[in-house]
């Protein structure tokens, strides 16, 4: 185990010394024909030598477009800088031409993008991806890159890599691949590196081992850091000082103690409410408005030995949802959690047979949906919803929101007339908070937040009974996710709604689940009831994931321990012996799986 909280009692870095950074007044536009969007709007910050400076905001507040800026990657046009300096060192940034700045990008400055897998170059094997900073900006031969690139890939946790320098970035996992960029980023020893939201699409525990890598290689280095994040709680756990950013602006800025312990703005403020805590407990669920049969105790979902494998070929077979078992009581909402590729999402589609389960039964209300006919399971579906995990590519970009949602209306004859129609629809977007007079528009035009609020609309046209949440949160803003999980309580409160609550943020789940199940390599290795699980884990997997999680309060993140959960290789598929594990209660209602 190791400290997860990274911010030292030691002297605040640089205290007293002539910033590393410093940005002055610094104004970014974009023109798009005659209109211009003024994205950062007098935006003055600095960072000190060997210092982390966390940079928070919501989708839109100028974060991105500030780091860019300091970088000069903005292609002009569309874009331009109005006014400001960017001051490196003393010289201003703002005033180099591009060839200038190409020997400062990778040398002095690097940078860390969001998505490792679109900032690798996929026809090139990564070692040389590494090797290529090397060759242009500390001007070695190829055979002595090559030797550093090796040396750097080991110093950022890839083992093997001799062998993985000559691997594509296909062959490597998400967590493994954002190792790689932190490498290029680093290779040249810069003297300040930019972060841009650098484990956003990483699980928890793989988050929690790459900023324990950026903090490790800044004290090995001294190098200064600009993290830029929506997630308060790894600003806890990493920042010196915060920079809340909003519309383009900044709203607060202060020492991580400060911004966290007594925040001034309004939006500081609301940004912090809206963050679930673990350490906090779970607030009582409303009661639901809809009365329930109390002597049926039937389950409205019964999952038996459900198995859902894929052939890869060659004899190779995937076994991504291996004979799991659970059930779900009407009214209530059972949280599954997990890394990406545990079975999570499988498991939802399996339930409501958009993949056939290769083996088990699913029984809602008692009736094996694994028997029935195609036709059978469309009538079936009107009680079984899905809200997918990104509410942009789920939705048909070619159609007007009238149609997305009455289309389900029409498959299931739920409408009489055009008329009946277009007020259902309405009636819908009212029930989930969104303007009826909005019917008429694309999906473009809407936030992240609105199209998730469609995309629950069209769940509802059908008036299920039942809705598989797969991950509706992922690709959400803190503060838009707390309003969506607000709308499905109520939605719940209100229609006696079943949910399988599906994600990675364990946080978030806590406060929707009643119950909870963890998922690993395709299997069920807890399952109790959220309060419990939370409380009182028992299965290494579950206290790896929880000890992962940042919580937003730096003090709290000082003192925090966490069970590492390292990387394993391809090759090694059961880490935990599940194969030989049996199902025991080790508690009433609390279920684990233990090695025998």
């Amino acid at each position: 185990m190791y400290t997860y909280g990274y911010v030292k009692k030691r002297m605040r870095a640089g205290d007293g010394m002539e910033p590393l950074l410093k940005v002055n007044d610094l104004s970014v536009s974009f023109h798009s024909g005659e209109s211009e969007f003024q994205a950062v709007r007098e935006v003055s910050f600095e960072v000190r030598k060997g210092e982390t400076l966390g940079i928070v905001g919501e989708s839109g507040s100028g974060k991105s477009v500030t780091a860019r800026s300091i970088m000069r990657l903005l292609a002009s046009p569309p874009s331009q800088m109005k006014k400001g300096e960017i001051l490196f060192k003393g010289v201003d940034l703002a005033n180099k031409t591009q060839k200038e700045m190409e020997s400062i990008r990778g040398r002095d400055i690097g940078m860390i993008f969001q998505d490792p897998m679109s900032s690798l170059n996929p026809t090139i094997k990564v070692g040389k991806q590494i090797s290529e900073s090397l060759i242009k900006h500390q001007k070695v031969s190829k055979r002595e890159a090559k030797k550093q690139a090796i040396a750097m890939m080991e110093r950022v946790g890839i083992t093997r890599s001799e062998i993985r320098y000559n691997q594509y970035p296909h062959e490597f996992s998400g967590g493994m691949r954002q190792r790689v960029m932190i490498g290029i980023a680093l290779a040249c020893r810069p003297e300040l590196l930019i972060a841009d939201e650098p484990t956003t699409a990483l699980d928890v525990t793989i988050q929690a081992q790459i900023l324990h890598l950026m903090k490790d290689m800044q004290d090995q280095l001294g190098t200064s850091i600009i993290l830029i994040t929506h997630d308060l709680g790894v600003v806890a756990g990493m920042c010196d000082r915060v920079v809340v950013m909003k519309e383009g602006q900044i709203v607060e800025t202060g020492t991580t103690a400060e911004i966290f312990a007594n925040p001034k703005h309004p939006y500081t403020i609301r940004l912090l409410n809206a963050l679930p805590r673990l350490d906090q407990k779970k607030k009582p669920k409303p009661v639901s408005l809809v009365p329930r049969d109390l002597e049926d105790d039937q389950p409205l979902l019964e999952v038996k030995s459900l198995k859902q494998h894929f052939n890869l070929g060659k004899g190779n077979t995937l076994k991504a949802v291996n004979d799991i078992s659970f059930h779900i009581r009407q009214g209530e909402t059972l949280g599954v959690v997990g890394e990406s590729g545990s079975g999570k999402s499988t498991t939802g589609r399996a339930i409501l047979r958009l993949h056939e389960p290769t083996g088990g039964d699913v029984l809602f209300k008692g009736v094996p949906l694994n028997r029935l006919s195609a036709s059978e399971m469309k009538t079936m579906r009107r009680h079984m919803q899905i809200i997918f995990q990104d509410p942009y590519a789920s939705l048909n970009p070619k159609m007007r929101i009238m149609d997305i949602i009455g289309e389900a209306l029409d498959i299931h004859q739920l409408a009489g007339n055009a008329a009946q129609r277009e007020k259902r629809v309405e009636e819908l977007l009212e029930m989930v908070g969104l303007d009826p007079t909005h019917a008429q528009r694309y999906p473009h035009e809407f936030s992240g937040g609105q199209r998730q609020r469609i995309g629950i609309a069209r769940a509802l046209a059908v008036e299920p009974e039942f809705i598989v949440c797969d991950e509706p949160l992922s690709a959400l803003d803190v503060s838009i996710q707390a309003q969506i999980v607000q709308l499905l309580e109520e939605l719940q409160q209100r229609l006696g709604l079943t949910y399988l609550f599906i994600a990675h943020d364990l946080s978030m789940v806590k406060h929707i689940s009643d119950r909870v199940a963890v998922m690993y390599n395709g299997k069920i290795v807890e399952l109790a009831e959220s309060e419990e699980l939370y409380s009182n884990p028992q299965h290494d997997y579950t206290k790896a994931l929880l000890s992962a999680i940042p919580v937003p309060d730096p003090a709290v993140e000082a003192k925090k321990k966490r069970h590492v959960v390292k990387e394993t290789p391809v090759e090694v598929e059961d880490r935990y012996n599940l194969e030989h594990s049996k199902w025991v209660e080790v508690k009433a209602g609390h279920w684990v799986a233990i090695s025998s």
